[in-house]
């Protein structure tokens, strides 16, 4: 870390400063007493960086999310100790598993009573140690000469191997503390492992000996687009995407899949290469056996045994490691034909499948991506809609639709959704929510009337939790508990904001709605009275199709 001149900071100023060496130019946070001096930098820093604030810990957390998984980079929150960083942990632990840059910053009591029981405001026993729980790597900042040091270790933490966030804590006497500090510069991350020569080689003699090739992609494949295009054609293999995968592979592609017709090839699977993603369901659920090689390539070396050994394990960067593939193919790949005939018919029957499992639902996604452009950014929630969106919703660009991976975070739509917006605010942005979900963030339509964020979000209302009520009536002879609620009008909650309310109760009536909401250029929300959707969990989670590995 290059070093610039020593000037006398408070820890305050210091990570401020800091903050701006390393690029931050937008913070969500929420002030308080023992962020007092770090508030006080970041209105000193003039333009340097935006602060955003909300009307809950977990909005500014959630946000911070949004913008990280949207664009890529680091997106920061900072909040007070101890409730107001636990109000945070379920976005932290969102991001987490979607392998998200977030970096949250808290305060903490004095450092002389950290851990004392005295009692302090805020005091929770080791903080520390319920961050750590939460993230990839999580510190204490101990004194102002520590803050550079401290950033730039976060940073290189955030920006090498798996991302995933990280946490810094900082005692408030530190935070007003002066002393001697010297400043870094930005921090770059660790060069990616190479992978090893010999099993790239053997791989590449895998795949291109294989008759049935499949190509599975998650997350960690964002920046390995063109390669894996270049891959699935050349082995005219179907790339299959859900969730944080999507739109990796352009969905007008006739090699691009999601999980319905994924199962349907599954059983003929000769080969799949999985490329920063776990292939958790598929190697668990849709059945393995002695006939299917398995080539896993991924960043994180503890993910290649973690659901079991693969054929190859390839540890190292998507992109580089592809790209050798491709390279080591030639010698062994297989005259082939084109498939796009098939690939094509294999979309038409997964989407006659979902269209009979998920109709109702499938209408309103049709609705949703015949407005929003090819260049608009789709927030999912865990509702009915939101559900069969995960293989039923189109989708173009990498990180253009936004999940909560498999942490499930009921209610953290809405305010992600918000922070996707502030890091795209020229480009439509769509929230799709469910009403108990959304009530969970529902006073954030005040920050986005008071920072102008103009969200489209979506609420369908049927006053119920409604998988648990379906499976209460289904599974459980009826035992109806706790899952039903009373809504207050949507429409008339919003407009009470300053915000756009709108209402459409078919498909086409959301068409019309969605063009005024984005037209308009308010924070809108449209609310869309349903009764209850059929069960989608087939589409999403395919029964094995093959025998168990001995």
């Amino acid at each position: 870390m290059e070093h610039q001149n020593n000037e006398k900071l408070s820890g305050g100023d210091a990570l401020v400063r800091s903050l701006i060496i390393e690029g931050i130019d937008t913070v969500f946070g929420l002030p308080g007493i023992q962020l007092d001096s770090m508030f006080n930098a970041l209105h000193d820093s003039g333009n340097a960086i935006s602060v955003l604030n909300s009307r809950h810990e977990q909005g500014v957390a959630y946000m911070a999310f949004g913008y990280s998984q949207s664009t890529g980079k680091v997106g920061a929150y900072a909040v007070v100790p101890g409730p107001g960083i636990l109000n945070t942990t379920a976005a932290l632990s969102t991001a987490y598993a979607c392998n998200t840059r977030v970096l949250a910053i808290t305060g903490q009591i004095p450092s002389t009573s950290i851990n004392k029981g005295f009692g302090m405001l805020h005091e929770i026993p080791e903080q520390l140690e319920v961050m750590k729980g939460l993230t990839k790597h999580s510190a204490r900042i101990n004194h102002p000469t520590e803050v550079p040091q401290k950033i730039s270790e976060a940073f290189r933490q955030l920006r090498s191997g798996r991302p995933r966030p990280v946490g810094l804590e900082i005692p408030m006497d530190i935070m007003w503390k002066k002393s001697e500090v010297t400043l870094g510069s930005r921090t770059s991350g660790c060069p990616a492992p190479l992978p090893d020569p010999e099993l790239v080689e053997k791989a590449a003699k895998i795949l291109g000996e294989s008759q049935q090739p499949m190509i599975f992609v998650g997350g960690g494949a964002y920046e390995a687009c063109q390669e894996i295009k270049t891959l699935a054609e050349t082995l005219q293999a179907p790339v299959i995407s859900y969730q944080n995968g999507r739109g990796i592979l352009d969905e007008r592609h006739y090699l691009a899949h999601t999980n319905t017709a994924g199962a349907i090839l599954w059983k003929n699977c000769d080969a799949a290469i999985s490329i920063g993603c776990r292939m958790q369901a598929e190697r668990m659920s849709w059945g393995m056996d002695d006939a299917l090689k398995i080539i896993h390539v991924d960043i994180d070396p503890t993910e290649i045994n973690r659901i079991m050994k693969p054929d190859v394990g390839l540890v190292s960067d998507a992109a580089f490691t592809t790209r050798k593939i491709i390279d080591a193919l030639n010698k062994y790949n297989l005259k082939r034909t084109s498939r796009e005939e098939e690939m094509l018919n294999l979309k038409a029957q997964a989407q006659r499948l979902m269209e009979e499992k998920a109709g109702p639902q499938m209408a309103w996604l049709r609705a949703i991506r015949d407005v929003l452009p090819d260049n608009g950014l789709f927030v999912d929630e865990f509702t009915q809609v939101g559900y069969v969106s995960r293989v039923g919703f189109p989708v173009y660009k990498p990180r253009s639709m936004i999940t909560p991976g498999y942490q499930g975070t009921l209610g953290y739509g809405y305010a992600t959704a918000l922070g996707v917006k502030v890091a795209h605010p020229d480009k439509p942005v769509v929230s799709v929510n469910g009403d108990g979900g959304f009530m969970y963030t529902m006073p954030e339509i005040a920050t986005a009337v008071h920072h102008n964020i103009n969200l489209v979000a979506i609420v369908f209302s049927d006053g119920a939790y409604g998988n648990v009520l379906r499976m209460q009536r289904e599974l459980h002879d009826g035992k109806i508990i706790a899952s039903q609620f009373t809504n207050p009008d949507f429409v008339k909650l919003t407009e009470s904001f300053g915000a756009l309310g709108l209402r459409a109760k078919t498909p086409n009536e959301l068409r019309i709605a969605l063009e005024q909401g984005f037209s308009a250029n308010r924070p809108t929300i449209i609310e869309v009275p349903v009764k209850a959707f059929p069960e989608p969990f087939e589409l999403l989670r395919p029964t094995a199709t093959r025998g168990t590995k001995g």
